[in-house]
């Protein structure tokens, strides 16, 4: 078997029909590849609806399982397995028809630890679908080729930009389990480190440019909720990830690697921070916890933040942004003065949108 693609499935009844309508609709046949579909423990009508195309389509999975989070949804749809390549889709996300068999071609021809392709983003409601919104290009010129010269993954890393979701890119199996790596669960942004620890031991990496996955947002969606105790959680989870990026920065440092790898994943690793200091403004967090948080970030040699402005990040915005975030005194005394008036407009931005839903019923 050529390819095993894991989707992790929670209450996504509206858009799992369409993720599962991509994969089918695909130029490969049937028997070179398997769909696994991991229940997650919803309670929508997902699990039922996943059923039914697993009862028409034989190389459909449905694994059931008790809610753990995505992490551990993807964990146990890798432990399953068979392919010889693996691919990670997001269940309200889809993939372009008659694109995976160059897909797998590619990997094979080239005898691909990882390959990566490009993917484009669009915004979702519930009664609109908006057209296509951001590209998620590559600024690097393969001059008239659609496929990169193939590197090493502290190469592709120091060279490419790189994201950190797993639905951009496929994974020789073999080689996946050689590494032992496994996604963190009970946090978001669980593939952050996954992808970047997966990147750095990969011999041989390539970026194919064709556009083959869509990434639907919608509001509510796990990165975009404003629910305070959500909130809140999206926040540590942020600097958790700039922990995680500690001992591979380390890693990198000891064994002498590639100085533009290491800049970019330094620069990585401040976004996390970057990022959770803007939603600690919009936040319920206290003061207490912003100063706790803020030392957390020092002991990890993460703040202040030295590499964020560079390749990856260079606007106006985020210049200024950093430059008041780099004083600890600078940041308290605006998370004193902005935060008080985001929770009000926040209360206010909450309660009209229950009144809103309320109207709909």
């Amino acid at each position: 078997m050529k390819l095993s693609i894991v989707i992790p499935v929670y209450n996504v009844e509206k858009y799992i029909s369409s993720c599962l309508d991509s994969v089918l609709d695909q130029d490969i046949d049937s028997k070179d590849y398997e769909i696994i579909v991991v229940n997650d423990g919803s309670t929508d009508s997902s699990l039922e609806i996943a059923q039914e195309y697993a009862r028409t389509n034989d190389h459909i999975r449905v694994i059931d399982k008790d809610n753990g989070g995505v992490g551990s949804a993807r964990n146990l749809g890798m432990d399953c397995a068979r392919g010889n390549y693996m691919y990670f889709i997001d269940p309200d996300d889809y993939i372009i028809t008659n694109c995976l068999k160059e897909l797998i071609e590619t990997c094979e021809r080239c005898n691909l630890d990882i390959l990566t392709f490009l993917s484009t983003t669009f915004t979702s409601t519930a009664s609109n679908v908006k057209a296509v919104e951001k590209k998620a290009d590559f600024n690097v010129s393969f001059d008239d080729d659609m496929l990169s010269s193939i590197l090493s993954g502290e190469d592709y890393v120091a060279t490419l930009e790189y994201r950190s979701e797993v639905w951009w890119y496929l994974i020789n199996r073999e080689f996946l389990k050689s590494l032992g790596i496994r996604f963190v669960e009970g946090q978001y942004l669980e593939d952050a480190a996954f992808t970047l620890e997966l990147f750095l031991e990969a011999r041989r990496m390539a970026h194919l440019r064709l556009d083959a996955y869509r990434h639907r947002v919608t509001s509510g969606s796990a990165m975009t909720s404003k629910e305070p105790a959500h909130y809140l959680k999206i926040i540590r989870d942020l600097q958790y990830a700039a922990s995680a990026f500690g001992p591979i920065l380390k890693t990198l440092e000891n064994r002498a690697a590639n100085p533009h790898c290491v800049a970019r994943v330094k620069a990585r690793q401040e976004s996390f921070v970057f990022f959770s200091m803007v939603r600690m403004l919009k936040s319920d967090m206290s003061y207490d916890e912003v100063k706790y948080r803020m030392h957390e970030m020092i002991s990890i040699d993460a703040y202040p933040m030295t590499s964020f402005i560079g390749k990856d990040y260079n606007g106006i915005v985020y210049k200024t942004l950093t430059k008041i975030f780099n004083s600890k005194r600078r940041f308290y005394v605006v998370f004193q003065l902005v935060n008080p008036i985001l929770k009000i407009r926040n209360k206010f931005r909450i309660g009209f949108e229950y009144l809103r839903k309320r109207q709909t019923i």
